[in-house]
């Protein structure tokens, strides 16, 4: 009977301490913590990146633009005539193009060639000079205009043999001499020439620009 009442008691016993072992707080498991190394810091200056091509760098300053061929604005043409020009008003006229020469005078001894010099083509000068009849090349200067003179002499230069104002004349490539060569410049008239026989005359201005005739005396 003893030994029943020992047994029983230690099966309580036992039955307690489980009791109190299942009503007792679990110690929450603690992880262990993560020990993390650091990057090793290198030594000396830390290295430039290399820029990536076409990554935008220092701007440049913007060139100065040049304008293109035909989109220059002209200048506005002066009125004032070059010295050159001397007595020969506004409008200057533009460049000699052409000169007109034919058979002026027919005399007993000499015929009289005349010589005009031409400008042009431009219909607005000839038009504003007084040729409003549609033309483009045009004298100077009208017939009996002051100015006519001096504007020829500007647009023709100067003789090569005798120094005056007007065209030089030749006659089978030489200069007009007397009757002798066939022909003379005029005495009053460097744009009048003499010619005492037939052939082909010929009247140049100082830039090149030719007008001949055939004298068929």
């Amino acid at each position: 009977m003893r030994l029943h009442v020992l047994a029983l008691s230690m099966i309580a016993a036992c039955l307690l301490t489980a009791a109190c072992q299942l009503n007792q707080p679990q110690t929450p498991t603690v992880p262990e913590p993560t020990t993390t190394t650091p990057a090793p810091t290198p030594a000396g200056p830390a290295p430039t990146p290399t820029p990536l091509l076409g990554s935008p760098g220092k701007p440049s300053p913007s060139p100065t633009p040049t304008p293109s061929p035909g989109t220059t604005p002209e200048p506005t043409p002066t009125s004032t005539p070059p010295p050159s020009a001397s007595g020969c008003g506004d409008p200057v006229p533009p460049a000699i193009s052409r000169i007109n020469v034919t058979v002026h005078l027919r005399g007993a001894d000499a015929w009289t060639l005349d010589s005009t010099p031409l400008v042009g083509p431009d219909p607005d000068y000839c038009r504003a000079i007084g040729f409003t009849d549609g033309r483009s090349f045009c004298p100077v200067r009208p017939e009996g205009n002051p100015e006519r003179a001096a504007c020829e002499a500007y647009v023709t230069g100067i003789a090569t043999d005798t120094g005056r104002p007007g065209p030089t004349w030749t006659f089978d490539g030489h200069f007009c001499t007397g009757p002798a060569s066939g022909c003379a410049n005029s005495p009053d008239n460097q744009y009048q020439l003499l010619v005492y026989q037939g052939g082909t005359f010929q009247a140049c201005a100082t830039s090149g620009v030719c007008g001949e005739v055939f004298a068929d005396r």
